[in-house]
């Protein structure tokens, strides 16, 4: 960038609309070299909030004149939005980097970039500048919204650029964003994390808590519903803990309240939560407020206390338990979800005992079970006591097949009930049926036509399928 232009502006969202323009005169005078329009294609890896920062970047490159193609191959702009929450995770952007070299040659226009999680570790990005020197943009998760000014950066002087910031030192949610749903988005509530579990890289990688203003909140929330959303999930990785360093301090209850209040807005849904800060509160306002779905995704990692201690969770059995079954009680028809580590160092037959007992007490609806690999970085990683795989294995089978059983028997006590469901598309397998989703989050097929689809229908489930159901419109 000519850092003596005296016009640009300094503050945000202005500076980057004002690099939108200047990389769309770029992008312009190259379509025109080339009698053709040049595409982009994102691949986004991880968690919700990795997609909605790529629906962020697509509405940007989208704005600069960018056209989307899901030919990776043949994109002239290849960005990879990475995760890096387990280090197979690393090598497997590493290996889609190599491939893309290839390709290269018999486009000589594209250009790679890479962002996200990944990008803010300094071993990753020495890595990338000495074995993919190819790779042209490379920028980290504080400065997503900075994607217009490094690609004016790149594509004017020409050059590799790289730009990982430390920390974020602002929030910036007011730019283009490009929707994967027209019915359905998610929002941003927060960002970074505080908890430091000791297994977990996310808070060197994202960085400490950082809550939006409920104002900015609302306000998005209420121009998403005048665009036709009528189902959001707000985003963060703690979300119980949201108003940290705000001036406007509400709870996170007092805000999906008054989310809720907001009119075209029928559903509201949130991830992720912590189990020590689920707040009575946060309890009272799902049981009565129709809006927000009964659905809570509550990881419990491990049932072991001797575990919860050692992964930095700050609960244990007992009050995991505790809190599980209250929820139970007070929204009978809940769908509980959460995630399992096993084989977590030192992790005995006796210890998974204690977390196969808290699966059959809590009764979860699904659960997302990992198998534990050393995450370089985290203090789990030095630990003593790894666990040898073929035990892990044996444990992590036990664990697996319970909760298959358990979600099963979850799934059928909705077997013969007319629910709502938001339709959300065609099914890919027979494009005679459509797929929605109940407010538990479980799946359904049933027939219809795709006009149906962003609409709340009421469906008749008629067919379990272990994890699904197959229904049918009671009334259209």
């Amino acid at each position: 960038m000519n850092e003596h232009e005296n016009n640009v502006p300094v503050t945000e969202p202005e500076r980057q609309q004002y690099f939108i323009q200047k990389t769309s005169a770029i992008l312009q005078s190259l379509e025109n070299e080339l009698g053709r329009k040049l595409t982009c294609h994102i691949a986004t890896f991880g968690c919700p909030m990795n997609a909605r920062d790529s629906e962020k970047l697509l509405g940007v490159l989208k704005e600069i004149g960018y056209e989307e193609t899901e030919d990776e191959t043949g994109a002239d702009l290849v960005v990879m939005n990475t995760c890096t929450v387990r280090d197979n995770a690393n090598q497997r952007i590493y290996g889609r980097i190599g491939v893309l070299k290839s390709f290269r040659k018999s486009n000589p226009h594209m250009r790679i970039a890479l962002c996200g999680c990944m990008m803010q570790e300094e071993s990753v990005i020495e890595k990338i500048k000495k074995s993919y020197p190819y790779v042209d943009l490379i920028f980290g998760t504080h400065n997503i919204y900075k994607l217009a000014e490094l690609l004016y950066t790149m594509l004017s002087e020409d050059r590799q650029d790289i730009e990982i910031l430390d920390h974020a030192d602002r929030i910036v949610e007011q730019m283009p964003v490009s929707r994967k749903y027209f019915y359905k988005s998610g929002v941003n509530i927060m960002f970074g994390c505080d908890n430091f579990c000791s297994y977990c890289i996310v808070p060197y990688v994202r960085g400490r808590e950082r809550s939006r203003e409920p104002g900015d909140i609302l306000s998005e929330i209420r121009t998403l519903a005048a665009s036709g959303v009528i189902e959001i999930m707000l985003l963060g990785q703690n979300v119980n803990s949201y108003g940290k360093g705000c001036s406007d301090r509400i709870s996170f209850a007092q805000l999906l309240q008054k989310a809720s209040q907001i009119d075209g807005i029928e559903r509201i849904r949130f991830m992720t939560s912590h189990p020590k800060d689920l707040s009575d509160e946060l309890i009272t306002v799902m049981k009565e407020n129709d809006k927000i779905c009964k659905h809570l995704h509550l990881p419990v990692q491990s049932g072991s206390s001797r575990i919860l201690k050692l992964m930095n969770r700050r609960y244990d059995k007992e009050q995991y338990l505790d809190l599980a079954l209250k929820i139970r009680d007070e929204i009978p028809d809940i769908a509980i979800t959460t995630d399992i580590i096993v084989g977590f160092p030192t992790e005995t037959e006796e210890d998974v005992n204690e977390t196969l007992d808290v699966i059959e007490k809590v009764r979860f609806d699904n659960a997302f079970t990992f198998i534990y690999s050393k995450r370089t970085g985290t203090p789990a990683s030095t630990m003593d006591g790894q666990v040898e795989e073929y035990f892990v294995k044996e444990q992590f089978a036990r664990v697996l097949s319970l909760v298959q059983e358990t979600s099963k028997k979850q799934t059928e006590r909705f077997l013969g009930r007319c629910v709502p469901v938001l339709v959300e598309e065609v099914n890919e397998q027979d494009p005679s049926l459509l797929t929605g989703r109940m407010e538990q989050n479980l799946v359904v097929h049933f027939p219809g036509d795709p006009s149906l689809i962003g609409k709340i229908l009421p469906v008749q489930l008629m067919e379990c399928r272990g994890f699904y159901f197959y229904g049918k419109i009671t009334r259209a």
